[in-house]
């Protein structure tokens, strides 16, 4: 067992990767605000990352290499276009203050989770110099 394979370096680590998914489909969508016919993208992690903080007790611990893994299988985090709305006259259905909102809630987060981290980190600093 390694020194950051704890559940909660790999938490932060999950969800920092799904905030990073997160900001890179916003960035599309504003990107392409007057692209004609261009579709919203929606990322999806939340649930992935809920699922791995509740069920990482049930996760098992393979002695060989032979054993076969079993526990609970998460479905990856996702992009997705969002077909249902049409905001524009030429196709796109991209709302700019939603996004801005997306993008300030997004960047909240991520902070939060850099904060955590850090931290964390912090944490063993200290543990390591004796303090």
């Amino acid at each position: 067992m390694g020194l950051f394979d704890s559940s909660n370096f790999q938490n932060l680590e999950n969800g920092m990767k799904g905030a990073a998914l997160e900001q890179k489909a916003i960035s599309q969508n504003i990107a392409n605000i007057d692209t004609p016919n261009y579709k919203a993208k929606r990322s999806h992690f939340q649930h992935t990352l809920n699922e791995a903080i509740q069920n990482q007790q049930l996760q098992a611990n393979r002695m060989n290499n032979k054993h076969l893994p079993f526990g609970s299988q998460q479905e990856a985090a996702y992009v997705s276009e969002d077909n249902s709305t049409m905001y524009n006259h030429n196709g796109n259905n991209v709302d700019i203050d939603k996004e801005m909102s997306n993008l300030a809630k997004n960047q909240i987060y991520y902070n939060a989770l850099i904060d955590r981290l850090s931290g964390k980190f912090n944490s063993l600093k200290t543990a390591v110099r004796g303090g």
